[in-house]
């Protein structure tokens, strides 16, 4: 077996390796059941053991109250751009949404098709380089909802607190579980598996229970969170090796201290990093102070012909999945939950060597 590198890919990313070793064995033989996960109905009694303790400690990490539904859906984060907005905002309704990156511009396409969008913020301007504060914007009274991204995996910025409002949603696909938070302040969280909880095919939405009822009579049955509420999540076949891998990524988190324990070690992570950009000016960060993300550091060199060769040369040495996002290029590393320390320090130490034969 090759040895293993330091993945700073934004998604798919980097699993645990005690995830991997048990996935792949559990893929042949599945709790002593003579057939691999792979195999096993999804209304068996084995597989339903799997969801509903998966189930079971995503509340508990989380802290999920009573009064909210945790739904495993397909289809990835990016379609429920469109069923919120489906599902919320009735007839000559309106919502509002916060424009802080790529994802909040696709979110916002796909509402503005079905509902009268408010953008109350843009930080476009500026090439998304922060987050506002709650005085930057007002949420007029008649919006159903107001809309965010909490973490920004091109532009490296992150909401550090959230607002208020009565049916606050959030797109938390590239920090959920990496910080603590209060569940009653969202009327909606959803997130797609691959960057913080597993692997892709399966999207975790956790949803308040009074706003499971709002879709209208006449939307598709698929496109309805009670569809999904009322069947457990098993309406369909959901994405069964998915929902497993994010059982097991829950039970290492919970295994390691949970999410403030987490939390605690992201920080020092993302730390180490940003200390080593800010102690130079050969590396500029892209976000402000204030916005920057404890999951996505981006930042750049002093030319572009600069930066493709610290690129190159970084996966030279293991440290792989660096380069920033086509949109706006420079580099990018993204540490998430199960990136180790290790890796940030080996990145530190080859920036420093990289500066001084280049800088």
């Amino acid at each position: 077996m090759s040895e293993r590198v330091f993945n700073f890919n934004p998604g798919p990313s980097t699993l645990p390796v005690e995830v991997l070793k048990q996935a792949a064995a559990d893929v042949v033989e599945f709790n002593h059941c003579g057939m691999g996960v792979l195999e096993v109905s999804h209304r068996s009694p084995e597989f339903m053991a799997v969801a509903e303790n998966t189930e079971a400690l995503i509340r508990e990490l989380m802290g999920v109250p009573d009064d909210y539904k945790v739904l495993f859906l397909q289809g990835g984060a990016s379609s429920q751009f469109a069923m919120v907005p489906l599902n919320l905002v009735g007839p000559g309704k309106k919502a509002t949404y916060l424009n802080t990156g790529t994802w909040a511009k696709k979110a916002i396409k796909e509402a503005k098709m079905i509902a009268d969008v408010q953008v109350a913020y843009s930080s476009e301007e500026t090439s998304f380089d922060h987050v506002p504060t709650v005085n930057d914007y007002q949420v007029d009274g008649d919006s159903e909802y107001l809309y965010l991204v909490s973490n920004n995996t091109i532009y490296g910025t992150q909401f550090p607190e959230f607002p208020g409002h009565p049916t606050l949603v959030a797109d938390m696909s590239s920090d959920i579980l990496s910080r603590t938070l209060d569940v009653s302040r969202f009327g909606i969280i959803f997130a797609g598996a691959q960057k913080n909880m597993g692997t892709a095919g399966v999207t975790v939405v956790i949803i308040r229970n009074d706003l499971i009822n709002r879709a209208p009579e006449n939307l598709p049955t698929m496109f309805r969170y009670k569809t999904h509420a009322d069947k457990g999540s098993m309406f369909n076949t959901p994405p069964c090796f998915s929902i497993h891998v994010l059982g097991l990524t829950m039970r290492w988190l919970k295994e390691r201290g949970g999410v403030a324990a987490m939390e605690a070690t992201n920080r020092k992570k993302a730390a180490v990093l940003y200390q080593a950009i800010d102690a130079t000016d050969f590396y500029r960060g892209h976000a402000r102070n204030g916005s920057r993300s404890l999951m996505n550091v981006t930042f750049n060199l002093p030319t572009p012909e600069l930066e493709a060769r610290f690129i190159k040369e970084a996966a030279a040495v293991n440290l792989k999945g660096i380069k920033g996002h086509r949109s706006i290029g420079g580099c990018r590393a993204s540490i998430y939950n199960a990136f180790p320390g290790e890796g940030i320090d080996r990145l530190v130490e080859f920036m420093a060597g990289f500066e001084k034969k280049h800088g």
